[in-house]
């Protein structure tokens, strides 16, 4: 059973999400909160699975909830997803560097919200339709230069080439196809550079590879 946690201030959105949610069979609302310091409380309580978390709310906004999240080793099996308005939201960006597993427009068809919530239970990341490629692009463009990130070195010239590939939104099946190998071997490789680098998901493992330079911003692939 997957235990989500709804952050938002807006209580008929909460209701609909809930609505949807414990239709499931293999999903149940754990609980809700109205703001961010709330969110955080009852994420150390009830150790859900996954945080469905509006990014503008009172009292701690969703980036700095995020932040206090996924900040806490006792809390790094939680996933946050990001809610957002608006697909070019300014703080999408922030939002996946601050530890978030993916983003959701708001109005999402019912189906993508399901699926979102099943694949970061499983690892996965919200990063692979191309409109999310350019947003990562557009906003990395944006942000503060970052400093090398260190690591690089243990990762061998095949792990690299697939990190890159991830960093520019290719799914594990696109990744496959692009070095004529199995989807499960670039799962492989993957998974071995998440481990390698400290990782926690796949959204952190974009993150590194714009902030190590390995990718620029603009590489759509």
């Amino acid at each position: 059973m997957i235990r989500v946690l709804l952050a938002d201030d807006q209580m008929l959105v909460r209701a609909g999400f809930r609505a949807l949610l414990d239709a499931q069979r293999d999903i149940e609302v754990a609980g809700e909160a109205s703001d961010g310091e709330e969110a955080v409380r009852l994420v150390g309580e009830l150790r859900p699975d996954v945080v469905l978390m509006d990014i503008r709310m009172p009292v701690l906004d969703g980036l700095a909830a995020t932040r206090r999240i996924t900040g806490d080793e006792r809390l790094r099996d939680v996933r946050v997803v990001m809610l957002t308005t608006f697909e070019l939201d300014e703080y999408v960006f922030e939002a996946i560097r601050s530890g978030a597993s993916g983003f959701l427009v708001k109005d999402t068809e019912p189906e993508e919200l399901l699926r979102a919530v099943r694949a970061v239970v499983e690892g996965d990341a919200l990063l692979s339709p191309g409109v999310t490629r350019r947003l990562i692009a557009e906003f990395a463009a944006r942000s503060r230069a970052p400093a090398k990130a260190g690591g690089l070195d243990r990762l061998t010239e095949r792990e690299r080439e697939v990190m890159a590939l991830v960093g520019i939104g290719l799914s594990n099946e696109e990744i496959a196809r692009r070095l004529v190998v199995s989807p499960l071997t670039a799962k492989t490789h993957v998974s071995r550079t998440m481990v390698k680098l400290g990782a926690r998901d796949r959204a952190q493992l974009v993150v590194l590879a714009y902030e190590s330079g390995l990718v620029r911003p603009g590489w759509l692939g």
